[in-house]
């Protein structure tokens, strides 16, 4: 099962998130931060271990660069940007901060879904989600 923590404060973002986890058929524990300083408290204070990190960087308390920069060496985990800023700057600078891959959330369902489905076929450990979670 892959464990998954989303630090996302929208919560029709979450629902997509979960909705196309759910049509890739991929079996998630997926715990929810609504802001940047509820994922450190997360990742400082529990014994959540994720495989990954989804993160937005429009959040509100601590945005998403803050927690790149506090979790910075601390943290196995890769670190996905999911966000709605096109920003080269923004970017460069989740990148300069230790992100390991940058995506902008899409448009359609069906561009969800193909987004949701290749993050964790890139970076989920273990062996790859069934066949038809790359549709």
């Amino acid at each position: 099962m892959l464990h998954l923590l989303l630090v996302e404060d929208h919560s029709s973002d979450v629902l997509l998130v979960r909705e196309a986890l759910r049509q890739c058929s991929i079996a998630a524990d997926v715990v929810i931060a609504y802001d940047g300083e509820h994922a450190i408290d997360i990742l400082n204070r529990t014994s959540f271990k994720p495989d990954f990190i989804l993160l937005d960087l429009n959040l509100p308390k601590v945005d998403g660069f803050e927690v790149l920069e506090h979790l910075q060496g601390k943290v196995a985990a890769p670190i996905v940007i999911l966000t709605s800023s096109e920003n080269s700057e923004d970017r460069k600078r989740a990148f300069h901060l230790g992100a390991s891959a940058y995506f902008t959330k899409p448009f359609s369902f069906d561009a969800w879904r193909r987004t949701i489905c290749g993050i964790v076929q890139r970076w989920s450990p273990g062996p790859p989600p069934p066949a038809e979670a790359a549709r």
